[in-house]
């Protein structure tokens, strides 16, 4: 599934699509506002003819969607509390033109990924806590592959619009909607600092052998023949 956080072009993808859906809903006629206090980037109150729903905002560069089983492993992160899950996705994977913004029910959402995670648990895929369950948007849902247990989605509700994508005009502002950015691999901080520890921005040079009051970074002493200050 695609790494959203890979590059810069992904990461501005994903802030055009975030727009053009919540862009969508305005012109749906809906009032579309944070919910204070909730903590997640990805979810908003809309709220339209006096009706409220609480919906997440999905944002897909290769056609699937994803969410987490809470640590507990009772329920999904975000998927759980949410009336509706507007997912805006590109039209293809390989040569996206379009984005298609779809409205799906909540609940149906839910069992789509509880049938999608009981299939891969049974054939014996290891999901660990906070890794998203990557569920497809087009494909047919079939028993076999396993991949595509809970898939069909974006087939069964049809985009309430269709959307040219045009990178290069769009006044993109770079919002991340950070639980929304789930990525295949999920680095834990421990892991983080071990695969960045000793990088930076231009390898060092070592220093070439010399009095230590030379070489960058040494801290000089009094009487090595520097001047102090």
């Amino acid at each position: 599934m695609t790494n959203v956080l890979q590059t810069r072009k992904k990461v501005r993808t994903r802030s055009l699509l975030f727009q053009i859906g919540t862009k969508a809903l305005h012109e749906q006629g809906y009032k579309v506002e944070r919910i204070q206090g909730i903590g997640k980037s990805s979810v908003r109150r809309i709220t339209k003819g006096g009706k409220s729903l609480k919906v997440s905002i999905r944002t897909s560069q290769d056609t699937w969607i994803a969410f987490p089983r809470n640590r507990e492993d009772t329920a999904w992160v975000t998927l759980s509390e949410v009336d509706a899950v507007v997912a805006v996705s590109v039209d293809s994977a390989d040569d996206p033109k379009f984005a298609q913004v779809h409205m799906l029910d909540g609940d149906d959402m839910r069992q789509r990924f509880d049938r999608a995670y009981r299939a891969r648990v049974a054939a014996g895929h290891q999901i660990p806590r906070g890794r998203g369950v990557w569920v497809s948007l087009y494909r047919e849902e079939a028993d076999e592959p396993v991949v595509n247990v809970g898939a069909g989605a974006g087939l069964a509700n049809p985009p309430f619009a269709r959307v040219p994508l045009q990178f290069e005009s769009a006044d993109i502002q770079l919002e991340a909607d950070a639980d929304d950015a789930i990525e295949p691999k999920r680095w834990r901080p421990k892991e983080f600092m071990m695969s960045t520890r000793g990088l930076s921005a231009r390898p060092r040079r070592p220093c070439a052998p010399r009095p230590a009051a030379s070489c960058p970074g040494t801290p000089r002493r009094r009487g090595d023949g520097s001047s102090g200050s």
